[in-house]
């Protein structure tokens, strides 16, 4: 089990940063991040390195952002960029959107590594605080500003600025879906391109090509396990409304790091096939008798993840199967019901989820990635 390394030193003043081409007071903190698995002596040889020149690194939607030393704290929008950090080996945010989202379980898949979150906080919490921002005091916000201003009402662009001014920059994109019309006007990221970009505001590249060079070796194991088109199952993806699921959300595959494991296993998408709308463009639940009508090979259910495995079946599966007309259908009475995976995946667990998803789609029964390679990296031993 790995566990952070405190800090033995105490936090320096910030200096400055440069977004967007403009100089502005309260920078970063200089300093070198003490993360999972970290060696402490060769930690304070980076920082001492890396506190000698500044660097600077570009993103949309906010642009150049320049650093005058690694950041030590850091707050995350979700789960994605949550799991970069722990793939560099970095302490954990001190906050994420929604920890309950935030779903630390799959580490268990990949003994050496374990995140904890006691004392990580939502950052929504019935709207989002500035006050909250500045308690947290990150160095950085891994945060796409603009789902901050339109994700809810409440921000606007001051608000903003008032944080980048007195506590520290935003540097993120909203990568796990890609349906927001206010992202239309710039660029997605793929997970690694997100990846990389983290790994260069941490400084901590090496561990990034390591796992680029793991995801390389994970794809080529993944290729041979994944049948011809015609041989998939039809899977319909839906979010379940509540324990006893009479209404769900439909979800078509698409881009965006919350699809990736399900783009990657080629997965035929049964609602593709139909005229029902994504939800996240129509906002509309469908009801059991018009799931009934596309009936499925496959349900992968999503908004159970905090379930285990067991549980899901005793709660979710089981109501299915005793209701009059759930029971009729297809994946229902051959046991083809599953948890559908996360909406936010990093590169560790989007490795996890990809090869569960495989187990249940396509009964492959091997493991598809190193777990010691995986835990090495993430400790700085590669």
């Amino acid at each position: 089990m790995v566990h952070a390394v405190p800090r033995t030193e105490a936090p320096t003043r910030r200096d400055y940063i440069t977004a967007g081409g403009a100089v502005v007071a309260g920078g970063l903190l200089a300093g070198c991040s003490t993360g999972i698995g970290s060696d402490p002596q060769s930690t304070s040889t980076e920082a001492t390195a890396t506190q000698e020149r500044s660097y600077s690194v570009e993103m949309a939607p906010v642009g150049e952002v320049e650093f005058d030393g690694v950041p030590e704290t850091w707050v995350a929008n979700n789960g994605s960029w949550a799991d970069m950090g722990v793939a560099l080996g970095l302490d954990p945010p001190k906050g994420v959107w929604l920890t309950s989202r935030y779903h630390t379980q799959y580490y268990d898949e990949v003994p050496g590594v374990s995140v904890g979150k006691s004392e990580m906080v939502s950052l929504y919490q019935d709207g989002v605080s500035k006050e909250l921002f500045f308690e947290l005091d990150g160095d950085v916000h891994v945060i796409d500003p603009n789902f901050l201003m339109n994700r809810f009402k409440g921000w606007d662009q001051s608000d903003v600025d008032e944080i980048v001014e007195n506590v520290g920059p935003f540097f993120g994109n909203c990568i796990y879906a890609q349906h927001y019309p206010w992202h239309e006007d710039y660029r997605y990221y793929s997970l690694y391109e997100g990846f990389e970009k983290l790994a260069q505001v941490f400084q901590r590249t090496d561990r990034y090509e390591a796992f680029e060079a793991l995801h390389d070796d994970f794809r080529s194991n993944l290729a041979p396990v994944v049948p011809g088109q015609t041989d998939r199952p039809a899977v319909a993806v839906l979010w379940g409304v509540g324990d006893e699921p009479k209404e769900f959300y439909p979800y078509i595959v698409g881009e965006g790091t919350g699809f990736k494991h399900l783009r990657d296993l080629g997965v035929r998408d049964a609602l593709a096939e139909t005229n029902i709308q994504d939800f996240h463009g129509s906002r509309a639940a469908i009801d059991l008798e018009t799931v009934l009508d596309v009936d499925p090979e496959v349900l992968m259910l999503r908004g159970y993840e905090a379930m285990t495995r067991e549980a899901f079946q005793d709660t979710v599966v089981d109501f299915l199967r005793n209701h009059e007309t759930a029971s009729a259908l297809t994946a229902v009475e051959n046991g083809d019901v599953y948890r559908a995976g996360g909406l936010y995946q990093g590169p560790i667990t989007n490795l996890v989820l990809t090869e569960r998803t495989a187990g249940q789609l396509y009964d492959v029964d091997e493991e598809l990635f190193d777990r010691q390679r995986v835990a090495d990296i993430v400790n700085g031993e590669f």
